[in-house]
C-alpha cells in the first residue's frame, strides 16, 4: 500500500475504529466491570472509562512507540510478564468480592449457630482520623439496626465534610484504581498492538501517527462502554439494593476467576515459569 497517497482521513477512521473495537476485550471489560460496578452516578463511571483509557494510551504510546521506531524486540518471557501482571490486576480486583462472598457464608453458617448472633447486627462507618479515612466496627442490637443515636461519641461525626482534601482523596481512588489498571493493560498490549501497526504500515511516521489515533478510539470506546455498563448497575442500586449487590459480587468473583484462568494459562501453559516459554503477541 502506498501511503504517499493514501488519504490521511481514511488512516485515521481505520484506527479509530480499532482503537473502539480494542476496547472490548474481555480482560478490559472484565476489569472496568468490576471498578464501576459501586458507581451511583453515570458520569462519575464514564469518567473513569476515559481514565482507564489515558493510562491504556500512555503506555502503548511509549512502549509501541519504542517498537515501531526503533525495531526493539521484545523477549519472550519479558512479554509473557506483561500479560502476567494483567491476570495479578484483574486477580486483586475481584479479592473483595471473594472476601465478601466468604464473609457471607461464614456470618450464615454463625447466625444459624449462635442465637446471640442473631440479636445482634455488626456494620461499620466510614470515619477520618489522623489524615487517614477507615472504617469503625459498631455492635447494635436489632432493635437500634436502624437507630444509630446509641453509637459513641468520640468517633465524630459519619459524614466526610464537603471540599475537605482527604474527601477529595477518598472519593478519586476509583479514578486512580482505574489508571493504573489501564497502564498495566496497555503494557501488555502494547508489544502485539505495534508489530501488528507495524507490519500493515510499515513506514514508522505513519505508523506512529496510526497508533495514536489507534489509542484515542480505545478512550472514547471505553468512555462508551463503560457507560453502558454503568447504566444497569446505578439503576439496580437505585430500585432493588439486592440486585445491585449481586451484580457487584458477579463481576469482582468473574474478575477473580478469569484473573486466576489468566495466570494459570501464562505461567503454566505458556510456562512464564518454565524453563522454555513461548509467547505469540495478541
Amino acid at each position: 500500500m502506498d501511503f504517499s497517497t493514501t488519504a490521511p482521513l481514511g488512516i485515521a477512521l481505520l484506527g479509530l475504529l480499532m482503537g473502539m473495537r480494542h476496547a472490548t476485550d474481555p480482560d478490559h471489560v472484565i476489569a472496568i466491570t468490576t471498578i464501576v460496578s459501586r458507581e451511583r452516578r453515570l458520569i462519575a463511571a464514564s469518567r473513569i472509562g476515559i481514565i482507564w483509557g489515558l493510562g491504556h494510551t500512555l503506555t502503548v504510546l511509549a512502549v509501541g512507540g519504542l517498537i515501531i521506531i526503533f525495531k526493539i524486540a521484545i523477549p519472550t518471557r519479558l512479554g509473557l510478564a506483561m500479560e502476567f501482571a494483567v491476570a495479578v490486576v484483574l486477580i486483586m480486583l475481584g479479592v473483595g468480592a471473594v472476601g465478601q462472598l466468604c464473609q457471607r457464608v461464614a456470618r450464615r453458617f454463625l447466625d444459624s449457630s449462635s442465637s446471640l448472633d442473631e440479636s445482634m447486627t455488626v456494620h461499620a462507618h466510614p470515619h477520618i482520623h489522623a489524615s487517614r479515612a477507615h472504617w469503625h466496627p459498631h455492635v447494635h442490637h436489632d432493635s437500634d439496626r436502624h437507630d444509630h443515636s446509641h453509637q459513641l461519641p468520640f468517633h465524630g461525626p459519619h459524614t466526610f465534610p464537603e471540599g475537605d482534601e482527604r474527601t477529595a482523596w477518598v472519593m478519586r481512588r476509583p479514578l486512580l484504581r482505574s489508571f493504573g489498571v489501564g497502564l498495566v493493560h496497555g503494557l501488555a498490549g502494547s508489544a502485539a498492538i505495534a508489530l501488528l501497526v507495524l507490519s500493515a504500515i510499515p513506514q514508522p511516521l505513519w505508523a506512529t501517527l496510526y497508533l495514536a489515533i489507534f489509542c484515542f478510539g480505545t478512550i472514547i470506546g471505553m468512555g462508551l462502554i463503560t457507560t453502558a455498563i454503568a447504566a444497569p448497575f446505578i439503576g439496580a442500586a437505585e430500585r432493588m439494593r439486592w440486585l445491585h449487590q449481586s451484580f457487584v459480587t458477579t463481576s469482582g468473583l468473574l474478575s477473580f476467576g478469569f484473573g486466576l484462568f489468566l495466570a494459570y494459562q501464562l505461567g503454566i501453559v505458556d510456562q512464564l515459569f518454565g524453563a522454555a516459554p513461548t509467547w505469540t503477541p495478541h
